[in-house]
């Protein structure tokens, strides 16, 4: 029993000096691969060609939003944003695994290089810049030194894009055809050239310079743009890029939608008036028409057209309307007439001023210059005592000069500061940017003269702009009260007000009731018997003045004679303006059209290329608007608005696209793999084929809009 107690011992003691043994290696072992694993974290770098393979850099890609629309105060679209894309190819594609399969791999190529024959083939179809021949030399050449991305053709769309994909090894696909299709927005615009300069352009979502964000695209690019979303891309072991799902990824949100106050029929009226009159005669530069609602101040339209020294052509490239400030002429004489009847100076337009202030007949005495107005009315009267209305009537500069001078020639400052009562004086917050700023001297500033109150009685020594003459003109309208002239009326998400905006008033009495009749009196005087004559048979009465001023030259007019109204050989440049409101007995809008000439020694009037081009536009506006017709006939239904919501169908079936807008009907036709052909503008009011038809792919869906 001893010997195997001791024998038993012996055993145990031998276990335990293994376990000791395991413990110690097991101990051991677990420090080292802690110190590995310290090691591996902190200190350990792979080779960069394996660090390459095993985490493929990402890169961060920007993903931006659909722009919103910009629509016309009932909704119909002046821009809208859809689909074009770059189409290229890599010429690499399935070359590695070709190469690995040593049993069919050649076989595989020489069907893949049989099939890039057939597709170079068929590209000089679609994009003739080569030849076949070119194409798959090219596709080779690329495929040999490993090119994956060879651009093949840009502004491609979706209809060519599905017949594209049809063609030999495109129909493949992107991993083993090699067709790279890359989706962008393009903008476009339905009504195309019309109030182009209003809606305006961004060049570049990334440059932030004025020049290139103009109009509205510019002023509301914050609303429009949306928000920008992004995701990282990284190549998969067959060098395609794909999504990589280890990062962050932020969905795009789409812009939202503005709503102009534009009325796309008179901004159509007023183009085609204003561009007659500049087409027809090659030395006008340019120039402006804007109508206004008189209630409220929305812009119904604005055209502004300059001609192209070059190539003789009109656009809309200049927005004379709020960003030219120039001397108004004898349209500012009715500020003048306004401020004498505020202070009380005058109480009636049949109120007569002497023939003579100091000197000859009708000759102002600051300027020397002689009104042959009023040599006229002496000789055919036989009266020195000159009518106040007929001043008007014949706008007359010696008239206005010798009230101002007469009733402000002590207190001139009271004048100023009653035209920068009346917003001649400053500019004025606005929807576009770049508003000139007017120009009204003070008698404290240094340009001040002992003419200064005389010639700014009659519209020289200051400038304005078309647009601050119009809000003037339209207070008048609208019985004293001066609204904010405006263009946007909401900031929109799928027809949801996210922004109101709407009418503003910048003075809430510029002048009494009783003034602004007796105001309105007095231009339809002059539109009856004075210089805007050319408007007296227009559709309804109008009341309105006409204004001429000659433009002071610069150094590109003449070196010589910078500064002056004159070069060296007569020549000269006008702005000629008409402004009124209609119909003058209940007016519903206010229109204005300057003109601007280039050097000639012609004369251009208010009263005559500018008064015509509102002639057209005064009866191009009564014929359409109910205000003249009464009830509107039931000539036609509008369709019930639909949501704007793409249904899903099938390839090839047409879908439901009744009250749909141009943008939502175009992205269902695409959609389903068709083609669209549409005419008119609003909602879809009709389809043919009709909805559920199966078509083939690439077929046209015509559509109605109304």
């Amino acid at each position: 029993m001893a010997e195997r107690r001791d024998t038993l011992k012996e055993k145990g003691y031998s276990t335990g000096k293994m376990l000791f043994r395991f413990y110690i290696v097991s101990l051991v072992a677990a420090v080292a691969v802690v110190i590995k694993l310290a090691y591996i974290c902190i200190g350990f770098r792979p080779e960069p060609k394996i660090l390459e393979v095993l985490t493929p850099k990402s890169t961060k890609t920007v993903l931006y939003p659909t722009r919103g629309e910009i629509l016309t105060y009932d909704g119909r679209t002046l821009a809208t944003s859809s689909a074009t894309y770059t189409i290229a190819m890599d010429c690499t594609v399935m070359k590695k695994q070709f190469e690995d399969d040593k049993e069919k791999g050649a076989e595989k190529e020489r069907q893949w290089r049989d099939d890039a024959r057939k597709l170079a083939d068929a590209l000089p179809e679609f994009f003739p810049q080569k030849t076949a021949d070119q194409y798959y030399s090219q596709i080779l050449s690329d495929r040999k030194s490993g090119r994956q991305y060879r651009v093949l053709g840009k502004n491609v769309d979706y209809e060519t894009l599905l017949k594209l994909k049809k063609l030999p090894l495109f129909e493949r696909g992107r991993n083993e055809g090699g067709i790279i299709e890359e989706r962008a927005e393009v903008r476009r615009y339905p009504y195309e050239k019309l109030a182009r300069r209003t809606i305006g352009f961004i060049r570049s979502n990334t440059e932030a310079s004025t020049n290139n964000r103009i109009g509205l695209e510019g002023s509301f690019d914050y609303a429009l743009h949306g928000e920008d979303g992004y995701e990282y891309m990284k190549r998969s072991d067959a060098g395609i890029k794909i999504r990589d799902l280890d990062s962050s990824f932020v969905k795009p949100v789409d812009g939202n939608d503005i709503r102009t106050t534009l009325n796309i029929d008179f901004q159509d009226i007023a183009d085609r008036a204003l561009r007659a009159q500049i087409d027809t005669n090659a030395r006008i530069e340019g120039g402006c028409l804007v109508v206004m609602e008189v209630k409220t101040g929305a812009i119904r339209a604005m055209v502004n057209l300059r001609r192209d020294p070059d190539s003789g052509t009109t656009e809309e490239s200049t927005n004379y309307a709020v960003g030219r400030a120039g001397e108004p002429g004898s349209i500012f004489k009715l500020a003048t007439l306004m401020s004498l009847m505020n202070d009380g100076y005058v109480t009636s337009l049949y109120e007569t001023v002497p023939a003579r202030d100091g000197g000859g007949i009708g000759v102002t005495k600051e300027t020397g210059k002689e009104d042959r107005h009023i040599g006229d009315y002496v000789r055919e009267f036989r009266s020195e005592n000159i009518p106040i209305i007929y001043g008007l009537q014949v706008s007359s500069n010696y008239i206005f000069s010798y009230l101002a001078k007469q009733h402000y020639g002590k207190k001139p400052k009271k004048f100023i500061d009653n035209l920068y009562s009346f917003k001649l004086g400053q500019a004025f917050d606005f929807d576009l940017k770049g508003m000139a700023s007017p120009v009204i001297p003070s008698p404290e500033s240094p340009s001040w003269s002992r003419s200064s109150l005389a010639t700014i009685a009659y519209g020289y020594s200051v400038t304005e702009t078309p647009l601050h003459i119009l809000t003037f003109y339209n207070a008048i309208a609208n019985k004293g009260m001066m609204m904010k002239p405006y263009l946007v009326e909401s900031v929109e998400k799928g027809g949801i007000v996210k922004e109101k905006r709407g009418p503003g008033i910048l003075n809430a009495s510029v002048c009494s009731r009783a003034t602004a009749d007796t105001l309105t009196a007095g231009l339809v005087h002059v539109v009856k018997a004075g210089t805007g004559s050319r408007v007296r048979n227009a559709k309804c009465q109008v009341a309105g003045k006409t204004g001429t001023s000659q433009i002071v030259l610069d150094r590109n007019d003449s070196k010589t004679a910078a500064g002056r109204y004159t070069d060296e050989r007569g020549r000269k440049k006008n702005q000629a303006t008409f402004v009124c409101f209609f119909p003058a007995a209940d007016p519903q809008y206010s229109a204005i059209c300057t003109v601007y000439s280039v050097l000639s020694p012609e004369s251009f009037y208010g009263g005559t290329i500018p008064a015509k081009a509102i002639r057209e536009v005064v009866d191009g506006i009564c014929t359409i608007d109910p205000y003249w017709r009464g009830e509107l006939e039931p000539a036609g239904t509008v369709p019930e608005m639909a949501p704007a919501t793409i249904a899903a169908t099938g390839k090839g079936e047409v879908p439901d696209l009744k009250g749909m807008g141009l943008r939502d009907a175009l992205r269902a036709i695409e959609s389903s793999g068709l083609k669209c052909s549409y005419s008119g503008t609003g909602h879809v009011s009709g389809q043919s084929p009709a909805a559920g038809k199966v078509l083939k792919e690439g077929q046209t869906v015509n559509i109605t809009l109304k």
